[in-house]
């Protein structure tokens, strides 16, 4: 092949490693030549944050970590509960939930239900989702967990889950609250978590408008009707927290995640975040090196039925890259110096490393494959004296 990936093995002490080359295949398009990459826009928002979706690297952050109001960007992690509910079959989308007059007089953006309505639980989803309903957000939180304070409780547990370590969350909505707060940075992976998990319902994201209840409303992400590669997620606003978007594009296969926090206008929230999309896309490309479960290497087994066990990697292996720096990437393997049987599957056995230049990329556990059962007596005792051996030479 054109453009072979190849690993350089680093062994640490006295080790046999029968090393299968892992190249990665050439892309589909020709790779433009190196450019050189400018500074990333400068915005106006309080917060933000640009991601790459599979290989998870940063690209742009500015006050990441600065706890901010979520406005409505909180729907984000309502939903999500909500579809953890769904998955886990306590719910249904054919569920009929009954509007309660809280969900009724809840205050902001609504659907528009009405007390002693009977109203299934997808078309909840979808007035929180598309039409941004805090009456919807209610009606699914206390269908969900019996109160909207119980739900905020299961919010908090996710958020945990997910790593939001800046997070707290008080309500389901994202109306005003000292203690409802969150970070870009957090948004982005919640925003991550949604549509790697749920994919079968990210699409409502997408959906320019609903109607209910004879009424008809646009979703007010404004990027749907500008990029077709936008395809979610969710906006905010109150006059405390300023204009959010949470946004996702995908072009050519690579994904991006943004997320601008307390922005001045309905409008800059906008240009900001496609601003953001735009640098990723231009500027930077996402490759897959290696697959989950792909061999990568063979190492030496002590006292085992066989002397051989696979090794690679238990999920896939993404980089984000500078355009035009494919091939200066580089790749290392360091493993355990002596593997000795019994061995069970998904075992880590050592590292793989990437480095672009002095930079590094990517780093993940190299594991076993597959499982190495113990010899017998007299195969354990073979190579015990040849380990007794090898160290006595080793030691001298």
């Amino acid at each position: 092949m054109k453009n072979n990936f190849l690993i350089a093995l680093v062994l640490a002490g006295f080790v046999t490693l029968a090393f299968a080359q892992t190249p990665v295949p050439d892309k589909p398009s020709p790779r433009a030549g190196a450019r050189p990459v400018p500074a990333a826009p400068q915005l106006g928002a309080k917060s933000y944050l640009l991601m790459d979706f599979n290989s998870g690297q940063i690209l742009v952050e500015h006050n990441a970590d600065l706890q901010v109001e979520p406005a409505s960007i909180t729907k984000l992690m309502t939903s999500y509960v909500v579809f953890k509910e769904l998955a886990e079959g306590n719910i249904t989308l054919e569920d009929t939930v009954p509007v309660s007059e809280k969900a009724w007089r809840t205050g902001g953006s609504r659907m528009f239900i009405e007390p002693g309505m009977q109203v299934t639980v997808e078309e909840l989803i979808k007035g929180m989702v598309i039409q941004s309903g805090n009456d919807a957000s209610v009606a699914l939180a206390e269908y969900v967990a019996g109160s909207e304070d119980a739900f905020a409780g299961l919010m908090n547990h996710y958020a945990e889950l997910l790593g939001m370590s800046g997070t707290s969350f008080r309500n389901s909505t994202g109306l005003p609250d000292p203690e409802h707060y969150t970070t870009a940075r957090d948004i982005v992976r919640l925003s991550a978590a949604i549509i790697r998990e749920f994919p079968e319902y990210y699409a409502w994201y997408s959906e320019k408008e609903y109607t209910f209840n004879n009424i008809r409303q646009h979703n007010r992400n404004t990027l749907l009707w500008r990029d077709p590669a936008i395809d979610g997620l969710k906006t905010g606003h109150t006059q405390s927290a300023g204009y959010c978007l949470a946004a996702s594009a995908k072009r050519d296969g690579m994904r991006l995640i943004s997320a601008v926090m307390g922005s001045s206008s309905e409008t800059s929230r906008a240009s900001e975040s496609q601003a953001l999309l735009n640098y990723g896309f231009r500027f930077f490309e996402t490759v897959q090196l290696y697959q989950a479960g792909q061999e990568l290497a063979r190492g030496h087994v002590w006292k085992g039925l066989t002397e051989e066990v696979t090794l690679g990697l238990q999920d896939p292996l993404f980089v984000t890259i500078p355009r035009g720096r494919y091939d200066d990437l580089d790749a290392q393997i360091e493993m355990q110096p002596v593997l000795s049987a019994p061995l069970a599957a998904g075992v880590t056995v050592g590292k793989i490393t990437v480095q672009l230049g002095e930079d590094l990329v990517a780093s993940r556990d190299l594991v076993t494959l597959s499982a190495v059962e113990e010899a017998g007596f007299f195969g354990r005792s073979w190579d015990s004296l040849r380990l007794w051996i090898d160290s006595f030479f080793e030691d001298g």
